[in-house]
């Protein structure tokens, strides 16, 4: 990486961290498209998923109070399952499908999210255990699943403050399941992860992130970070997307 592509992926995640601290989400959303452009896309959700267990685990300790461990507890298991599939695919996709994939599947999540908002109530354990199939599914593939998460709890009315906690230790266990997913199946090809340095400087953008998004938690409302999270998604869903089909 140049000195460039680093201020601009640690610009990513700081943003990114900042934004999950006020909103209960937004790393995934906002860094893991830009860091496929800068990194490639294995590599860079790879990276994407390293910084949101570290995003999650500080957040989680400042809202462990809010946390609804039944839900965690009867969403984890398939999240696993999910996790393995999506590491499959990024063994087997070559870099242009996994661009397609990164893009594709941010940008149809969210439109799912936009469409069940205010028009239906799902409720159920099946629908919990599917959405966690299919967050895990895409967290490894694209390194965001936060949109299934939010189109979940559109659907099921599921209360903000409840919804921004609980999300921490789910975010920490799919981005750690990820991880370890795709390393154990070989999906990340030797010699292409970043140099030493570079993970430092994104722990300290992390950290500033975070405590960043902490002093803005009591000015600025959760929607209002919500929606720029998911315009920044989209914008760099778009460039991915692009990026994949213009490879194929």
């Amino acid at each position: 990486m140049d000195v460039a592509a680093v201020v601009a992926a640690c610009a990513a995640v700081l943003v990114g961290a900042g934004l999950q601290r006020v909103a209960g989400m937004g790393l995934g959303l906002v860094a893991a498209p830009v860091l496929t452009v800068l990194l490639g896309a294995s590599v860079g959700v790879l990276v994407s998923n390293v910084a949101a267990i570290v995003t999650a685990l500080l957040i989680l300790r400042a809202l462990r109070d809010g946390v609804d461990w039944r839900r965690v507890i009867t969403i984890l298991p398939l999240m696993l399952v999910g996790s393995v599939l999506g590491a499959l695919t990024v063994r087997e996709a070559d870099a242009a499908w996994l661009d397609v994939i990164v893009g594709g599947s941010v940008l149809v999540a969210l439109a799912a999210s936009a469409l069940l908002r205010r028009r239906v109530r799902i409720t159920g354990r099946p629908v919990a255990v599917l959405t966690g199939l299919a967050a895990g599914f895409m967290n490894t593939t694209s390194g965001v699943a936060a949109p299934a998460w939010t189109a979940y709890a559109l659907a099921t009315r599921w209360e903000h403050r409840s919804f921004a906690a609980t999300m921490q230790p789910l975010l920490v266990v799919m981005n750690t399941m990820s991880v370890l997913t795709k390393l154990g199946l070989g999906a990340i090809p030797a010699g292409s992860a970043p140099a030493w340095w570079v993970w430092p400087v994104l722990l300290a953008a992390v950290l500033a992130g975070v405590a960043l998004g902490a002093a803005l938690a009591r000015r600025v409302p959760s929607r209002v970070a919500s929606r720029i999270a998911t315009t920044v998604a989209v914008a760099g869903a778009v460039t991915a997307l692009v990026r994949g089909l213009l490879g194929l």
